[in-house]
């Protein structure tokens, strides 16, 4: 008899849980997936680049299409929500979004895919036409229509994390005169506070008087009449605008697991083991919607990101089909850009470890990324940040317009290989004037590191 599995989500890590399914010929399944959206398999991540023109057609940000998985033998069932799941029948109730007729849905395996949801902040007219959030494909379309229209020049972004710098790119790129607005002191709070600044007036500097960058501030109250023509803030700013980006972050869509009786974690986002199981048998969780195990902190940490989602997606596949595999957890490693510049990170910041316990040493430095002879030779700089009684590595953090992200892969790896900082300068990493100076920017700051332990 089939094994009847169904998922719910249609982002990354259900498509990735169906996709495994489907390759695993020795486990005989029936798969269904349930999604509100109209589509499944798309690169939310991608949609800063689609917006900024980089890719004209956006069914290139569609990784896999409904009738690819229909041909293989499984059932995707778009515009259709998940309102109810209960457990001790191993039933799922499925509402149609556009007739709201509910049906009963039988499962021997369930897995909760459901993603995250961008915050709408209690701001003051926020319904207002023309303020958009970044999340799903139709979001993307409606800003790009929007910036391409011959009167829109000014714009506001309301938030400084990822996905703000992203779309600040994106609309620096189309010519429009942006200014992003953060509550916090620093932009890209998740570095540490001088590596931020770096970040901030590198982004000024390179935008020729089109970007302004404002911290300590929020936005309390849109204005217009049918859509934003102003915006007011807190410290009683007045700004003239076309259209906003509020990208103040997400959270994860958890209720009907919690109303399942699932248990949840940090962030509200649901707790699972290593194999992605949920404390209720026969149902798993991957992606956006489940908290994370960090590997340096060793506590669990809510970090949402596209690369981590295919993981777990895998790991569930595999031990839904009733063999092993175990996801060990995460660094948090990421990277995104703005106008040339690189910035990337991985593990904890020193902010983060002195609140872990940790016994801080750090190293900031700005190098070269290859030989300075080199005419493509750009400025990086990296902060290494280091347990002084143990001597492991605990994260880093590296921006520049050279090649920031190689070197954060770097330490990512060490880092799960628990390497000391002693045993990381021993790296036989490779050497090319074109590529790296003979003494690779990530090793000096290392050596400065080792310095100070023996000093």
């Amino acid at each position: 008899m089939k094994t009847k599995v169904v998922i719910i989500g249609g982002g990354a890590a259900g498509p990735k849980i169906m996709a495994k399914l489907l390759r695993t010929k020795e486990f005989d399944c029936q798969i269904d997936m349930y999604t509100d959206e109209n589509m499944i398999s798309y690169s939310a991540c991608g949609l800063p680049y689609y917006i900024e023109g980089l890719i004209e057609d956006v069914n290139r940000l569609i990784v896999r299409r409904p009738e690819q998985f229909e041909e293989l033998g499984a059932h995707v069932h778009l515009n259709k929500r998940c309102i109810k799941i209960m457990p001790d029948e191993h039933k799922v109730f499925v509402q149609d979004v556009n007739s709201d007729t509910v049906e009963e849905v039988e499962y021997d395996k369930l897995a909760i895919t459901t993603g995250a949801r961008p915050i709408l902040p209690s701001i003051k007219n926020i319904h207002l036409k023309n303020i958009f959030t970044v999340r799903k494909v139709q979001d993307g379309i409606n800003i790009r229509n929007k910036i391409r229209e011959s009167d829109t020049k000014k714009a506001v972004i309301v938030g400084g994390g990822y996905i703000g710098i992203e779309m600040l790119e994106a609309l620096y790129a189309n010519g429009i005169e942006t200014i992003l607005i953060e509550m916090n002191e620093h932009i890209l709070s998740i570095f540490d506070p001088e590596m931020s600044d770096l970040i901030k007036e590198e982004i000024v500097q390179s935008s020729n008087g089109k970007v302004q960058i404002i911290t300590s501030d929020a936005v309390v109250a849109f204005e217009g009449d049918d859509k934003v023509e102003k915006i007011i803030t807190a410290n009683g700013r007045v700004i003239d605008t076309d259209l906003v980006i509020v990208s103040v972050g997400v959270i994860p869509n958890t209720e009907i697991a919690r109303d399942a009786g699932i248990e949840l974690g940090v962030s509200n986002a649901i707790r699972v083991n290593n194999r992605m199981q949920t404390n209720i048998k026969d149902i798993y969780a991957a992606g956006d919607c489940i908290e994370n195990f960090h590997l340096v902190s060793k506590n669990y940490a809510w970090i949402p990101l596209g690369s981590s989602a295919n993981k777990e997606g895998r790991c569930a596949a595999i031990n839904i089909s009733g063999r092993y595999d175990a996801f060990p957890g995460v660094l948090g490693s990421a990277v995104t850009r703005y106008n040339g510049l690189s910035i990337s990170l991985t593990g904890l910041n020193e902010t983060e470890a002195k609140k872990y316990g940790f016994d801080v040493i750090s190293s900031i430095m700005t190098k070269k990324d290859k030989a300075g002879y080199m005419p493509q030779a750009e400025n990086i700089t990296i902060k290494l940040v280091v347990d002084k009684r143990s001597k492991k590595i605990l994260g880093a953090q590296a921006i520049g317009s050279g090649d920031a992200d190689k070197r954060i892969n770097t330490v990512a790896s060490a880092i799960q290989a628990d390497q000391t900082v002693d045993e990381f300068l021993h790296l036989d990493m490779t050497y090319a004037p074109p590529f790296s100076t003979a003494v690779d920017p990530l090793l000096s700051a290392a050596l400065v590191i080792n310095n100070k332990i023996f000093s």
